[in-house]
């Protein structure tokens, strides 16, 4: 009896090693980070601020007398 239970569990042993081995799934790898170079759709402000300067200049001087 007791060879027929060592049997048995060396049998299991052996049966139930692959299941360990590891998943069958795919590894999750992190994605690789790209850098792309951004592209300005936004109205060129720097045109607009010697304007708006002077319209300031030009009200506060308004506004002083």
């Amino acid at each position: 009896m007791k060879h027929l239970a060592c049997a048995i569990a060396c049998a299991a042993t052996v049966a139930a090693s692959p299941l360990l081995a590891g998943a069958l799934s795919d590894p999750v790898v992190e994605p690789e980070v790209v850098i792309a170079d951004t592209i300005d759709t936004s109205p060129d402000v720097g045109h607009l601020i010697i304007p708006l300067m002077l319209l300031m200049i030009i009200v506060g001087v308004g506004s002083g007398n």
